[in-house]
């Protein structure tokens, strides 16, 4: 066998074991993500708690970054610290599971998953049909490696590279560090390392070092998935970093000892490595678990809060690196989108004030917001775009279309304040235009019956909750009740009046008009719910009988 096949039949299967990776981790999130969210912050108390929390759910996933991720939106240094260091134990239980090398379930496996998926018609079933084909490709995989790797013994270049390795212990952990980064997944880099000393292809002590390097590239992806959010965000992950970083310090010089134990407890090669992953794990888990107080407070004063005020109001949980997790990518979005809501019902609320004092400068103040509103709606909006060309279930797509036509409703509320009720209300402050008391009692029912269906309708977006989504539309009538009956004792009003400036009644209609069309873009968050719940008319029109 060419040296050139054997480089291509491994790098195969390793790609195949990190998609089965990948289907595994990608159909137990689809299946249940927000459960899994939800579960996680109950376990988030202490970091006792949290340590078991992140082992359970990374035995789900087989992936230490995806439970670091699916935390990320809620989790504070000291609990964090104490979930990624389950999560490297979850990931080391997983490789002991898988070093038992149980081949055989393999077919069994990709029948039992292709069964499922393609007859089952629940989205769930479906989802554990693809689990079972993931599981079915990485057992498939660790068998292809396995005699991908025995020709490696005889071949001088890998040997030479080996030795090379062998002879530079802080080369081989940089190399198996960035190795694992690149993938990924230090649980691939770990049953490629064990497949490997498992045939003799690897000698024991550079598996060791490379098992390290493993360990700690295994903590970058969080790391560097992060490296765009706030501080708080930014500190478990590199906590967890640093306590690797230190461990493999520590560790390094004492291999060869380490080296003369593990025979003690098994004689097979592969099954020594993959126990010194878990011991390691282990040990780190009982020096480091106490010490997370320190590291989190060591942390703190690395990366201290952020004063930015111009930052604060920014979009900054649109993590990219979360869109291959589309229930957390979800969540995410929901939380800009309340950014978003918290930011129109301050402009809502100025407009109002700046009608009872007279504020000369609201045209500018309602500009910035806008501005800001506009921003946000760009990165929701291409955020929601990227997440669309995953593969959605039909839950997750129908809710990423909700989300994007509510933001373009909000989008459009602040074009309505910041280019024609800021403009008209500025106009008024301007010219010094009065409206009667009856005028401005009807304005003041108005923006306060418009504030509270606002709260509503961010009710609805969160809950889903139809008897809300119904009564929400509800309000849409009473809206366009409360305008026409604002506009009849207006014009009554005049009409007992001898003089009147047309300018003062055109600009009090408008005023009215423009809280109508808000109202009316904040009560379209009801309509999709209702729909689904086929509780919607095709058409208000009456047949025609002609």
């Amino acid at each position: 066998m060419t040296g050139t096949k054997v480089i291509i039949d491994l790098f195969g299967s390793v790609a195949l074991l990190l998609w089965g990776l990948h289907m595994v981790r990608s159909s137990i999130i689809q299946a249940y993500g927000g459960s899994l969210r939800a579960s996680l912050r109950n376990f988030l108390d202490n970091r006792c708690k949290a340590f078991v929390g992140g082992l359970g759910i990374t035995l789900l996933l087989q992936s230490s970054t995806a439970t670091a991720l699916l935390a990320s939106s809620f989790i504070t240094s000291v609990p964090a610290l104490g979930l990624l260091l389950g999560a490297d134990v979850g990931t080391a239980l997983v490789a002991q599971v898988l070093s038992f090398k149980p081949f055989w379930l393999s077919p069994m496996l990709l029948f039992t998953g292709f069964v499922m998926f393609s007859q089952l018609s629940r989205e769930r079933d479906k989802q554990w049909g693809m689990f079972c084909i993931g599981l079915g490709l990485m057992l498939l995989a660790l068998q292809l490696i396995l005699s991908a790797s025995g020709p490696m013994r005889d071949s001088d270049i890998a040997q030479g590279v080996l030795a090379a390795l062998a002879s530079d212990p802080i080369l081989a952990v940089l190399v198996a560090a960035i190795f694992t980064y690149m993938a990924h997944s230090s649980l691939a880099i770990i049953l490629l390392v064990v497949s490997l000393a498992g045939t003799g292809v690897l000698g024991v002590p550079v598996a060791l070092t490379l098992v390290l390097g493993a360990n700690l590239g295994g903590a970058l992806p969080a790391v560097m998935a992060t490296m765009n959010k706030t501080p708080e965000v930014r500190r478990p992950p590199i906590g967890n970093f640093l306590f690797r970083l230190f461990g493999c310090i520590l560790v390094l010089p004492w291999l060869g000892q380490v080296e003369l134990l593990l025979p003690l407890i098994e004689l097979d090669a592969g099954r020594q490595i993959v126990n010194f992953h878990l011991l390691f794990n282990l040990v780190l888990v009982a020096v480091a678990l106490p010490l997370v107080h320190l590291m989190a407070q060591l942390t703190e004063a690395l990366l201290p809060a952020e004063l930015n005020d111009e930052q604060e109001f920014k979009p900054r949980h649109l993590d990219a690196a979360a869109l291959e997790v589309p229930a957390l990518a979800l969540s995410n979005v929901v939380r800009e989108i309340l950014r978003m809501g918290d930011t129109l019902e301050s402009m809502i609320s100025s407009t109002l004030d700046a009608l009872k004092n007279e504020d000369q400068n609201l045209v500018q103040q309602m500009k910035k917001s806008d501005d800001l509103i506009d921003d946000f709606h760009e990165k929701i909006h291409l955020y929601l775009t990227q997440l669309s060309r995953e593969s959605l279930n039909e839950k997750d797509s129908r809710r990423c279309n909700e989300i994007m036509a509510f933001a373009t409703n909000l989008e459009h509320v602040g074009d309505i304040i910041e280019r024609s009720l800021a403009l008209l209300i500025a106009k008024k402050n301007q010219q010094q235009l009065h409206f009667s008391a009856g005028d401005k009692e009807e304005i003041k029912q108005l923006y306060l019956c418009v504030q509270t269906n606002m709260k509503l309708a961010f009710s609805v977006f969160l809950s889903g909750d139809l008897n809300s989504a119904r009564h929400l539309l509800e309000q849409k009538t009473e809206v366009r009740d409360l305008e026409h009956g604002a506009v009849n004792r207006h014009q009554k009003r005049l009409r007992e009046q001898d003089h009147h400036d047309i300018n003062v009644s055109a600009l009090y209609l408008d005023i009215l008009r423009d809280l109508k069309k808000i109202n009316s873009c904040l009560v379209s968050v009801a309509y999709p719910i209702l729909d689904h719940a086929g509780e919607l008319r095709d058409s208000r029109l009456r047949v025609s009988h002609s």
